[in-house]
């Protein structure tokens, strides 16, 4: 092929597609090459500026190693990742809202006892998390698997922190026949997505803060319903409205009440709220 322009590049790129025996990648490429060339045309980067997003997408990829995903981070802050959830979780029998995975999830959660408390003897504040876990009529569902994680004090998950021992604040909770889940945990607390690497750099550029509220995560799973990923935001963070990865939703912020002490002096609060799961595979 010769003589390609502005006109007729993209057409000719996508001629080039024509073989392309899978039908769903085939139609995903030709949709990047049309998107691409169109921001192409229509900010006209510099051959400078081009470089450099080369340069940010090769750093983005050279800081995932081990548990580090900064392509996810990168999708998580550009709205990608939330818009994906909505697309592929759109529901229509009340089921309880999903959110963001988040690049810090962690396969091989251990599992714990119902009323297991995740914090052991960690400083700091407290909280347990209690409800049910139902179908969108109001029925217990047993055997349901919650499978939750989240930062220690510090703002850290064990996986960032060599302090902390491997699945801390970590485990796996199993309903009963009530449909009833229970575990003791750390109050959560606000803490920053990592900013030592180019997604980072770019919240800066972009002059935003990379605070997420207070929260807890969750996978909520029973043999025939949907898998629902989600998580509960502490009521009255001052993040709630700013959260850099568009994770929150009214309905998944809960109250952590204060409820006195716990066994070893530590102040102590209680949240209290149900999982309801809509069927399906």
């Amino acid at each position: 092929m010769r003589n390609l322009t502005e006109a007729n590049l993209t057409e000719a790129v996508l001629s080039k597609m024509s073989g392309c025996k899978d039908a769903r990648a085939k139609r995903i490429l030709e949709s990047v090459v049309r998107h691409v060339h169109a921001i192409a045309r229509e900010v006209e980067p510099t051959p400078e500026e081009w470089l450099a997003a080369i340069r940010f997408l090769t750093a983005t990829g050279q800081m995932c190693v081990g548990d580090r995903q900064e392509f996810i981070l990168l999708s998580d802050t550009m709205g990608v990742t939330m818009l994906m959830d909505a697309i592929n979780n759109r529901r229509s029998a009340g089921g309880t809202e999903s959110s963001v995975l988040g690049p810090f999830y962690v396969e091989g959660a251990p599992p714990r006892e119902r009323g297991a408390d995740l914090a052991a003897r960690d400083p700091g504040e407290t909280a347990t998390f209690r409800g049910r876990v139902l179908t969108p009529r109001g029925e217990p569902i047993a055997g349901a698997v919650l499978d939750v994680w989240q930062t220690s004090s510090n703002g850290l998950y064990d996986t960032q922190d060599p302090a902390q021992p491997r699945m801390h604040l970590r485990g796996k909770f199993q309903t009963g026949p009530d449909g009833r889940y229970e575990f003791h945990t750390l109050k959560p607390v606000s803490y920053p997505i990592p900013t030592d690497g180019p997604v980072g750099k770019l919240l800066a550029l972009q002059g935003r803060h990379p605070f997420r509220p207070a929260h807890v995560h969750f996978i909520v799973t029973a043999k025939g319903f949907r898998r629902l990923v989600t998580e509960q935001f502490v009521e009255g963070d001052p993040y709630l409205d700013s959260d850099p990865v568009f994770g929150v939703k009214s309905s998944l912020v809960v109250d952590l009440r204060p409820d006195g002490k716990d066994p070893l002096g530590r102040p102590h609060f209680l949240a209290e709220s149900d999982f309801v799961l809509e069927p399906g595979v």
